[in-house]
């Protein structure tokens, strides 16, 4: 579950030995028609993942589980990394200034990344346009793509493949009051 009750702006290196520096943990977003706080969409959709996963037969390790947590970037990484975990879902919602753009996307390294090893790029990449394929064809939410980029500090940690899905626009208030719904929570978990 991305983000947390506080943000943490004390920076920490963008990937190992970078010196470009990144805010720790930002606060997030939060929903314009539910006031619902990003982070708190992302623990109760991560919450019901797990259960989703587990009834699957997959093992299932939270970064958090509780919104008063100070988790950094790195520290979430690092966690996959040492559960060596097949795929690091980190669960976000997006926004924007007008409040007509909707849709999901997913995040993932450029093929450039200089963090990751070729494997893990290629592996991310894959991860991150089946995660949003999936999520797409089960919400019914406009698919706006896998975005690249070497400039996601919890990203460029991982050595496990990685993807950060973007669930919706909580700028947006349609797709704000769906993803506060259960009924659409249950459509996220299950693609």
């Amino acid at each position: 579950a991305g983000h947390q009750l506080k943000g943490n702006s004390s920076l920490e290196p963008n990937g190992p030995g970078s010196k470009t520096k990144k805010a720790k943990v930002t606060s997030g977003t939060s929903g314009c028609a539910t006031k619902l706080p990003e982070y708190k969409l992302n623990l109760q959709v991560a919450r019901k993942l797990k259960k989703e996963l587990e009834g699957r037969g997959y093992k299932v390790v939270m970064v958090r589980t509780k919104h008063s947590v100070n988790i950094s970037n790195v520290q979430r990484a690092k966690v996959a990394n040492a559960a060596k975990a097949d795929a690091f879902v980190r669960i976000h919602a997006n926004s924007a200034d007008a409040s007509s753009v909707s849709g999901a996307l997913t995040i993932a390294p450029t093929a450039e990344n200089k963090y990751m090893s070729k494997k893990i790029r290629k592996a991310s990449q894959k991860l991150s346009k089946l995660v949003l394929q999936k999520y797409c064809s089960a919400t019914g939410a406009k698919n706006r793509g896998v975005m690249y980029t070497d400039t996601m500090t919890g990203i460029n940690w991982c050595t496990v493949p990685v993807t950060i899905i973007e669930m919706g626009f909580m700028s947006n208030p349609a797709e704000d009051r769906n993803m506060a719904s259960a009924s659409y929570q249950k459509k996220i978990v299950r693609g």
